[in-house]
């Protein structure tokens, strides 16, 4: 599933291919046909993210509301636009491209008390500059939870995934077993802005790169990563492999329905 900083760049992508101006909006699939028709032609006035959630909005406060899940996939092309398969849900177009979606868990015409309903389920985004994370905290400073299962709770932090969840433990020394109720706020601080610091530059990048300048490959002297994942990082799918810092064999297991990924010689904190 992606985490929080693909949708905030494909907010940032709709916005600037297709941003105020009219769209053709159709769903050759036809599980979006009904409202692809209401809003054929409108203007897409603005776009925006909120943890793993996109909408893109249309006049008259309406929005389309994306989850990509597990299976969505987007993808942009310039015009002229080829022929769509039956397999698209959307595809908004205009004289200069195209935008694809195919396969979401949610693709729907919500109105703007819907869409507030959405904001107010989830919790503070890294990537929203007003969101403040003193409400996560709140939280975490009362559960007896792990930390690691925390924050991948999107009713408590939005956007982050197992990658960033995995990485952002490593690089602070956390053991991923420890309550939230634990941590203290300082430590909870430092998780905060190196997560909103680590996604901006996965925005920037495309994707997820969570190893310091001294420890990339040529700084180390070390192959690079090899993985349809892509990216540099101390911990994420390097099950039974050497830590990059100390050695120590990456550790994995079954937490929060994922897989977790750690080094038990660095992360003791």
């Amino acid at each position: 599933m992606p985490e929080g900083h693909t949708i905030h760049r494909l907010a940032a992508d709709h916005r600037e291919r297709f941003g105020g101006r009219p769209v053709r909006v159709s769903s050759p699939q036809g599980k979006f046909a009904d409202s692809a028709a209401l809003l054929d032609g409108a203007t897409l006035e603005t776009t925006e993210a909120h943890g793993k959630h996109l909408f893109l909005g249309f006049p008259g406060d309406e929005w389309i509301h994306i989850h990509l899940g597990l299976f969505g996939k987007v993808n942009f092309g310039d015009a002229p636009a080829p022929p769509p398969t039956d397999t698209v849900r959307l595809r908004l177009a205009n004289p200069e491209g195209y935008v694809d979606l195919r396969g979401p868990t949610t693709c729907a015409l919500i109105t703007d008390a819907e869409k507030q309903a959405i904001h107010d389920r989830l919790g503070p985004d890294p990537l929203r500059e007003a969101d403040d994370p003193a409400k996560a905290w709140r939280r975490v400073s009362k559960s007896r939870t792990t930390i690691a299962a925390l924050l991948m709770d999107q009713k408590i932090i939005a956007g982050v995934g197992n990658v960033y969840r995995a990485e952002v433990l490593f690089r602070h020394g956390i053991d991923p077993y420890r309550a939230g109720k634990d941590l203290t706020a300082g430590e909870w601080t430092a998780i905060w802005e190196d997560l909103a610091a680590l996604m901006r530059e996965g925005v920037r990048l495309n994707r997820i790169d969570t190893v310091r300048p001294e420890h990339t490959p040529e700084a180390m002297g070390r192959p690079p990563r090899v993985d349809d994942h892509g990216g540099e990082v101390y911990v994420y799918r390097r099950a039974n492999m050497p830590c990059h810092i100390c050695d120590t064999e990456i550790r994995t297991a079954e937490l929060a329905a994922r897989n977790l990924f750690w080094c038990p010689g660095c992360q003791t904190r």
